[in-house]
């Protein structure tokens, strides 16, 4: 600013590993570094994290990162802002004085808390947890996990009835140590992944604590994505401290990257599953009715926007089936040359059931299942019908948003290793009729976590700048496709027949 190059500088703290860009003041990336992190899977479907090792993690990622800005001649000291975006549902459990981790972080994977989930839905619980944090009672969210620690690690017990405990996700856990301990928040997104948050209130609900058995659990304050967080120099990586100007959880991050700023605007992630979130608006979402869950897509000071969300189980992992389940093919690119040979899946289905169906039928005893087979089907018949089970399900679950919500979709932007492929693009713009957008962003959280850090720092006027960002972003228009809805329809077909047979087995 006053002529002066500004910068800011994101991280993006995942699963696998933590990656932390530095982006310019026209929103491009300048600088990148990556690096892995370990993840400890246990007996049992037990899934954690060592708190300290996501810390150092984190800080080998900035090091490396600034690295990459000074080999090129750029100056550190010119970075104004940091912003945070990371793995939602994870969450570490601390010592209120000493700040040590008093045990493991557990990661959104982890299973251990099934038998508490159901425990809870049979004493009626999860009307009220509906009603209230827009979310289902499931492992997937943090509050049934942190029960299990509860009941099953004394120390964890006497610290929470102590009320020396404190319990923050992934982003909480990192602002804590920039600042030293000085900074005990959270954003709105990660608040909102807990079982703990009321959306309509913004707050803790403190009857819902009561319910879980948490009175004197230290939860951090809640704020806006983008509202100042705190100063760090980030354990002495910076000359001097800068502002901590974002936090937000990383499919959020991705909406907020990918410019869903209105109401009907949506983005699905193609990776191994597929997250979709689209952006609802400033009213809070009514409970779902078909499968999806209430969530904030992303907030300012001066601005809410809430949405809904679907979770497709089996996406990516599907071709990669085709290729190590099946041998059909030895390298994904192939699929989509066997699928374009040919016109059509000659009445092939592949319902991708491999762990049950997500949304919006959350039917996890269905199987997965290929159907409509005879002898003048072919490999690419198969493949191609793998490839055309990613669409339809993204159109499951766009029809029960629109339904949900009142909204129809007016565009949706996809992101991850799928969009490379131009026949799932392609039939997934004529099948839902509406302009699909592929942004050219490998790292579409961090720039999210940036733009939303920006905003707050000024480095960034508004959405209106960011929105222009966005204007060299590839779109596909819909063509007309009559047979679709006969394809749809079969596809519709082939779900039910997985589906009844399990229900008839509950």
């Amino acid at each position: 600013m006053n002529g002066q190059p500004s910068y800011v500088l994101a991280i993006d703290q995942g699963t696998s590993s933590t990656k932390t860009l530095v982006f310019d003041a026209a929103g491009k990336p300048v600088a990148r570094a990556s690096e892995p992190l370990t993840t400890l899977y246990k007996d049992g479907g037990l899934v954690e994290q060592d708190p300290e090792e996501i810390y150092g993690n984190v800080l080998a990622s900035i090091r490396k990162s600034l690295q990459d800005l000074e080999s090129k001649g750029f100056d550190k000291a010119a970075i104004k802002a940091c912003g945070i975006s990371n793995q939602r549902e994870t969450f570490v459990v601390w010592d209120a004085q000493t700040g040590k981790p008093l045990y493991n972080a557990l990661v959104w994977q982890c299973k251990r808390s099934v038998q508490i989930c159901e425990r809870l839905k049979r004493e009626g619980l999860e009307p009220l947890v509906r009603a209230r944090t827009g979310l289902l009672i499931d492992p997937y969210f943090s509050g049934t996990k942190l029960m299990w620690l509860y009941e099953n690690e004394p120390r964890i017990r006497q610290a929470i009835d102590k009320g020396t405990a404190c319990f923050g996700t992934v982003d909480s856990w990192l602002l804590y140590r920039f600042t030293k301990g000085e900074g005990y928040l959270t954003d709105y997104t990660n608040a909102s992944r807990t079982l703990f948050f009321n959306l309509e209130e913004l707050a803790w609900d403190r009857e819902l604590l009561e319910r879980f058995g948490f009175p004197r659990l230290r939860l951090p304050q809640p704020r806006p994505s983008s509202s100042h967080f705190g100063y760090t120099d980030l354990n002495g990586s910076l000359p001097g401290p800068i502002a901590i100007t974002a936090l937000i959880g990383d499919s959020h991050a991705a909406a907020f990257g990918e410019g869903c700023f209105s109401p009907g605007t949506a983005k699905a992630t193609l990776g191994t599953g597929c997250s979709i979130i689209m952006n609802t608006g400033a009213a809070v979402p009514l409970e779902s009715r078909n499968g999806m869950v209430a969530t904030i897509c992303w907030s300012t000071e001066e601005r809410i926007d809430y949405a809904l969300e679907g979770v497709i189980v089996t996406c990516g992992a599907t071709i990669e089936w085709l290729k190590n389940g099946l041998g059909l093919i030895s390298d994904s690119r192939q699929t989509e040359v066997m699928a374009q040979s040919v016109p059509d899946n000659g009445g092939v289905y592949l319902v991708p059931a491999f762990s049950g169906l997500g949304a919006p039928h959350w039917d996890m005893k269905s199987k997965a299942a290929i159907s409509g087979l005879n002898f003048g089907s072919s490999k690419n018949h198969i493949v191609r019908a793998a490839l055309e089970s990613i669409p339809y399900q993204i159109k499951d679950v766009v029809m029960a948003m629109n339904a949900d919500a009142g909204i129809e979709l007016q565009r949706l932007m996809v992101d991850g290793g799928i969009t490379s492929n131009g026949f799932v693009l392609r039939f997934l713009a004529d099948l839902l009729q509406r302009e699909v957008v592929s942004i050219d962003m490998p790292d579409v959280s961090a720039l999210g976590a940036a733009y939303l850090a920006g905003l707050k720092a000024g480095v960034y006027k508004g959405l209106d700048q960011l929105e222009g960002f966005s204007a060299g972003k590839n779109g596909l228009s819909p063509k007309p496709a009559e047979s679709m809805h006969d394809w749809y329809a079969g596809w519709q077909r082939a779900v039910e027949r997985c589906v009844e047979p399990a229900r008839s087995l509950a």
